[in-house]
């Protein structure tokens, strides 16, 4: 894993510990968010695996060092500082909340303990894989709650910001409850479902609809699903239901798909193919899927592309990474950042989960109910060591159902509830804060 995949300020500031001789001074940094995105009661932390790959792997190749002492920013740099680099392996410590739990605003969701420059040069890839995973864990959620029992595949990679964005998409998408992707690559690497059969183009390259027909359900069999709407979606539904079984059921990508739905199932049923299911694509999202539900449309099943695979109406989390206490000259040093609106607390912490609310605490602490305090934040790595095996995508997959389901009703909406989940601080975490700002506002006025 390259080194260079981090922004330039995080180098310069390496270099900067580095010269200033602070570069292996134990910092302890927060990944979490200020505030819940738009429309969202709720984050599904995902990403973490990623996380774990990056730093386990994380080098810097002799011709990446060259090009960074050719860059201006580093003229004046010492030849040791590159020689560090050169040697760069992840010796700290990594805490994290279980992907696919339910998180809220100010809650860490990662938590790295490490030598200075090493915690510091991590911070963008950190942002950028949680970030954007976490977003379409949570997208998909949201569609997933409102499909109910009904399946929904994400179908976005080729709408995704990036092939790569595409992969990852589908993991967090299943993860958040999607039965499956379009993405084989997705499927291949984290064993997902894989499903999809054929596009308009198939139907088109054959001289007439039936033909492309009988040469799909033949390739097929049971797998079979036909896109009838090429032409004329009843006439294709019509079709389909000539051809009879072997059939898993057909696809609507166009018009009404309410009405088209009614229609077609008739004409399914009508050929005694009752079992054959009507799967809906065509730039879907939750509210849309909320109308069809609504309406009683007997569709089985829903493909979700552009906007699951890019959170369209969220695209963006507004994660941050915080440096909250300093180990530097045999004594601790807890920091905090006290603008307006971009406030931090200090000092590592620990988020512990209630029946009904949240508390973050101090790192060392129980909880003020221990006997029923969940603590969400455990020990990943170690010294650069993986503690123990991550739980593959399929548990994080039902740990987001699970954890999902313990949450009020009025947490999953679609909507902004009235009322946030409680999140409550610690009075040992207040009362640290407190002293942090007090000795700041001092420092300040000298």
């Amino acid at each position: 894993m390259t080194g260079l995949l981090t922004d330039l300020y995080q180098l310069t500031m390496a270099a900067g510990y580095f010269e200033a001789g602070k570069h292996e001074d134990r910092a302890v940094f927060e990944l979490f968010f200020r505030r819940l995105p738009a429309n969202r009661n709720y984050v599904i932390a995902a990403g973490l695996q990623q996380v774990v790959d990056y730093l386990a792997n994380l080098r810097f190749r002799p011709e990446e060092v060259e090009y960074l002492r050719s860059l201006a920013q580093f003229r004046s740099v010492q030849d040791a500082f590159f020689e560090e680099l050169l040697r760069f392996c992840f010796r700290g410590d990594l805490y994290a909340i279980a992907e696919g739990t339910p998180v809220f605003a100010e809650e860490p969701l990662l938590t790295v303990r490490a030598p200075l420059l090493q915690a510091q040069i991590v911070e963008t890839y950190l942002l950028a894989t949680v970030g954007f995973q976490s977003l379409i864990a949570t997208k998909a959620a949201r569609i997933c709650e409102v499909a109910g029992k009904r399946g929904v595949v994400e179908f976005g990679t080729r709408r995704a910001h990036s092939p790569q964005a595409g992969v990852l998409a589908a993991r967090a998408a299943y993860i958040g409850g999607c039965i499956g992707t379009s993405n084989t690559e997705a499927g291949y690497r984290y064993g997902i479902p894989v499903f999809g059969t054929a596009a308009h183009s198939w139907v088109q390259s054959f001289a007439s609809e039936r033909e492309s027909y009988e040469r799909l359900q033949r390739l097929l069999g049971p797998e079979t699903i036909y896109l009838i709407d090429t032409y004329d979606t009843i006439a294709g539904a019509q079709l389909a239901a000539s051809l009879g079984k072997p059939l898993w059921g057909v696809r609507l990508d166009s018009g009404n798909l309410v009405e088209l739905s009614r229609e077609v199932r008739r004409i399914l049923d009508d050929a005694g193919l009752r079992e054959a299911k009507i799967m809906a694509t065509s730039d879907l999202n939750e509210y849309k899927i909320l109308e069809f539900m609504a309406a009683g449309a007997p569709l089985d099943g829903f493909g979700v592309g552009t906007d699951l695979a890019t959170s369209a109406d969220a695209p963006a989390i507004g994660a941050v990474y915080k440096l909250v206490e300093l180990e530097e000259n045999g004594g601790r040093r807890y920091t905090a950042k006290l603008s307006e609106g971009k406030h931090t607390r200090p000092g590592m912490k620990q988020v512990f989960r209630y029946a009904d609310h949240d508390e973050i605490a101090r790192a060392a602490e129980c909880g003020t109910d221990p006997g029923n305090a969940v603590p969400l934040i455990r020990p990943v790595m170690v010294g650069g060591e993986l503690v123990e095996p991550l739980p593959d995508v399929h548990a994080a997959r039902q740990n987001a159902r699970e954890s999902l389901d313990r949450l009020p009703i009025a947490c999953r909406s679609l909507f902004e509830a009235e009322q946030e989940y409680p999140v409550e601080y610690s009075p040992e975490l207040k009362r640290l804060s407190e002293g942090v700002l007090a000795e700041l506002n001092t420092e300040a006025q000298r």
